[in-house]
């Protein structure tokens, strides 16, 4: 179940969530997560920032007892409620919370400038061992003696692994780590060329990796890879998930930021290198794509005592 909050419009929560289904997809992603859950025994989601869902239960490692709570409409609601919660409170660092249950749940976000693309979560784990007297409480408040698997449910709770709270923080720092690793590789992630892709989508991706800084438009691109603009148009957003212009936005921002790893190079000399025609379209679309102003990344880069006259774009 996804729900579109509605702090964001709707442009900006479907782009966030085509970047989060490629950072989902990727090999970075994919190898870390297996990783992860065989080294913790925890499971480990992504989902975008303006959706919520319980994306542990997709997780060999979820855990039984959130599982069987998820059949309740109830427990679901509740589970549901807890995804926001966690998104509200972790938009500028790691929190970790308590469920209805009493479980544990923790999110980390994603950052790209300012902008949350998403959250890792890990959790439904117990941090002190489960009491008679506490599943009495959390039976009660869920009318758990009402559903037809009662006992499985008391069952799967006892169950629950237990972490020690010092333990269990210190895994939250490895996912911290790990979501800081995303946000700088997020957009290469996005850009980078998949592995089982139509042939014509990889000879368009080398086209525009080799005349990114040219004035190209879709017919060139369309032209080079001998297809229609209509049909090259639908391939490539099918298979990237972008349309040629965003596609061709994000290679440039990374451009331009592998230009300003030189501390001497101006913002406005790395945006017309990297193929920008004018500084206001690309001061737009760098806002837009990396989520901060050019001049505020090349200070996180280099820091602020690099002279100011080579901030030139702001």
């Amino acid at each position: 179940m996804n729900t579109l909050l509605p702090t964001q419009p709707a442009e900006t929560a479907s782009r966030h969530r085509d970047m989060v289904a490629h950072i989902e997809k990727s090999e970075l992603f994919r190898e870390y997560q297996k990783a992860f859950e065989a080294t913790t025994g925890l499971p480990l989601g992504i989902r975008a920032s303006e959706c919520f869902r319980a994306p542990l239960h997709d997780s060999k490692q979820a855990n039984g007892f959130c599982l069987l709570m998820a059949a309740t409409n109830r427990s679901c609601a509740a589970c549901l409620q807890m995804q926001q919660h966690l998104a509200d409170n972790a938009r500028d660092e790691a929190k970790t919370l308590q469920c209805h249950a009493g479980l544990t749940e923790s999110a980390v976000p994603i950052r790209v400038g300012e902008t949350v693309l998403g959250y890792l979560q890990t959790g439904q784990v117990l941090l002190q061992k489960p009491s008679a007297e506490r599943f009495k409480r959390v039976s009660a408040g869920l009318g758990f003696d009402a559903q037809p698997n009662a006992s499985e449910l008391k069952k799967a709770y006892f169950a629950t692994r237990v972490v020690p709270r010092k333990q269990y923080d210190a895994v939250v720092r490895l996912l911290a780590i790990f979501a800081a690793h995303l946000s700088a590789r997020s957009n290469q992630i996005v850009t980078q060329e998949a592995t089982a892709e139509a042939p014509v989508i990889s000879r368009a991706r080398a086209f525009i990796a080799e005349h990114y800084a040219d004035e190209i438009a879709l017919t060139d691109v369309a032209r080079a890879v001998n297809t229609s603009p209509f049909y090259f148009c639908k391939l490539f957003k099918a298979a990237t998930g972008l349309t040629f212009t965003d596609y061709l936005a994000r290679v440039r921002v990374e451009m331009v930021k592998q230009i300003l790893l030189n501390p001497h190079k101006r913002v406005s000399e790395a945006a017309y290198e990297a193929g920008f025609q004018s500084l206001s379209q690309f001061n737009r679309v760098f806002r837009r794509v990396a989520g901060e102003s050019p001049s505020a990344y090349r200070e996180r880069l280099h820091g602020p005592g690099v002279n100011p006259a080579l901030a030139h774009a702001a």
